[in-house]
């Protein structure tokens, strides 16, 4: 089966089938670096990490570009207010934009180019846009013009009429149309700038993306990704100003991401409501918000909560400690006959199939983990029902299992930490928040299980409420009795 990928131009699921017979060249909108960054940018920048990783998994050669947005109104207006230049403060929060994304454990991409870096690159656009008259300048700006690429709206599926009724247009007499778009800003006082055939100035925002996705994918590519705020206007003005100046198709599939929300509301600096990714890290380990990220299929809202990222850390939680318990299992060739049943030895065996079905069908990460959990109860069910000594064809299944489980999980960039070191450290944090060591809550479940044995309901009950007015709660099950804190 091919991969199929739900593309914002056609509004529809296609199949991936690259320019180049196995390579994929995907371009991204970077961030525009003037402050820390939030769990939105953490959301674009794990759905492209997951994007290229499982591309890769799948046998594809990736060129992955994301960009630098390192000159705009809002780097000029922080920097003014700061009292310092616009590169250094560009420069600032590009080191800090990877110091999380080091802590996220995101690849880093192929080509990282910055604006500042491709000036000459966009001028050579502009000037090919005012030779085929599609831009005209105007007293040291440059616009587009909106009425000259018949396509314009297709991505957003608005026409040119619509949008102008809709939107709050700044009057302006340079332009032709209201709706025209700059490519050349001329320069301001205090402003950065740099030498034109149009006079001195800087680059439009829409025109940078456009002429680097040019010189390292080529006119032509295959994935063009962003957040779904991105569709208007930015991504609908690349595409014009990309055909415009090449008369050929620009990216063959958009994929856009779901804004992350905070009760239902998008989350941005602008409202005031964002977490920074720094912020989340310190109360959370990266492949908890990872889980979190990816237990919503990437198209859809994801509204960011609390007790959302309480059940992420409990999911990998469980992850981890089935894995650590595979790791236990020694066997040596006893003539056991094996306890695992077909049915259950067949969802064992189908688990990559299955996740890749889910992934292959846009990316379906919500259904990949459940698929993943799912094979977590199973092995879980396979670990309850060995004897003391196990068939060795059991133990090779489950190991196999176990080893299929960890190389898909690491396409969501979980599970990369040594299990056993995971559960510990996790009980260490357990036992350092009670004031109970290990010893004296097993001590005291052996006491109820003796009192139980004997029917003393009055002695059972009392230590369960014993420990629970530790937070410690007892789960019986046909295996025994485990213990968890109660949050």
């Amino acid at each position: 089966m091919s991969i199929l990928i739900y593309n914002t131009l056609s509004r529809k699921k296609e199949p991936l089938r690259p320019l180049e017979e196995g390579h994929v060249k995907l371009y991204v909108c970077g961030i525009t670096s003037y402050d820390y960054c939030h769990i939105g940018h953490a959301r674009s920048a794990l759905v492209f990490d997951m994007v290229v990783r499982y591309l890769r998994h799948r046998g594809y050669k990736v060129t992955f570009v994301r960009n630098f947005t390192d000159i705009d109104d809002k780097i000029i207006n922080r920097a003014n207010e700061q009292g310092i230049d616009c590169a250094s403060l560009a420069l600032r929060f590009i080191n800090e934009f990877y110091t999380d994304m080091d802590a996220l454990g995101t690849l880093r991409p192929d080509i990282e180019p910055k604006a500042t870096e491709h000036i000459n690159e966009m001028i050579e656009l502009i000037q090919e846009l005012i030779d085929k008259g599609m831009a005209y300048p105007a007293d040291g700006d440059v616009y587009f013009r909106v009425e000259r690429f018949e396509g314009y709206g297709q991505l957003s599926g608005r026409g040119l009429a619509d949008m102008q009724a809709g939107a709050r247009v700044e009057v302006n007499e340079r332009k032709e149309h209201p709706m025209d778009f700059v490519l050349w800003k001329g320069a301001k006082p205090g402003e950065p700038k740099w030498p034109s055939p149009w006079g001195e100035g800087r680059p439009g925002w829409h025109i940078e993306c456009s002429a680097m996705s040019r010189k390292y994918l080529g006119e032509t590519f295959d994935i063009h990704g962003g957040g779904k705020d991105l569709i208007f206007p930015h991504h609908e003005n690349e595409i014009a100003q990309s055909c415009g100046a090449t008369g050929k198709p620009f990216a063959k599939v958009w994929m856009h991401h779901g804004f992350v929300t905070i009760k239902d509301e998008k989350m941005s600096k602008s409202l005031g409501n964002f977490l920074t990714i720094r912020d989340v890290l310190k109360q959370y380990e990266p492949e908890v918000l990872r889980l979190f990220i990816f237990s919503t299929q990437y198209r859809n809202p994801l509204d960011f909560t609390e007790t959302a990222l309480q059940d992420a850390v409990s999911g990998l939680e469980r992850m981890y400690e089935c894995l650590a318990k595979v790791d236990e299992l020694h066997t040596t060739s006893t003539g056991q006959d094996s306890v695992i049943i077909d049915k259950d030895r067949q969802d064992l065996s189908s688990l990559a199939e299955r996740f890749h079905k889910a992934m292959d069908n846009d990316f379906n990460t919500a259904q990949a983990l459940a698929h993943l959990f799912d094979t977590v109860k199973s092995i879980n069910k396979g670990l309850r029902l060995l004897p003391e000594q196990p068939a060795a064809e059991d133990v090779a299944l489950l190991k196999a299992t176990a080893a299929t489980f960890r190389e898909l999980a690491g396409v969501l960039g979980l599970v990369q930490q040594n299990p056993a070191e995971v559960v510990a450290r996790n009980k260490a944090k357990v036992l350092a928040d009670i004031d109970l060591s290990e010893e004296e809550i097993n001590n005291l479940i052996e006491k109820r299980n003796q009192a139980r044995a004997a029917k003393d309901w009055t002695t059972s009950d009392a230590v369960r409420d014993q420990l629970l007015a530790h937070r410690i709660v007892l789960k019986d099950s046909p295996e025994g009795t485990t213990w968890e804190v109660k949050k």
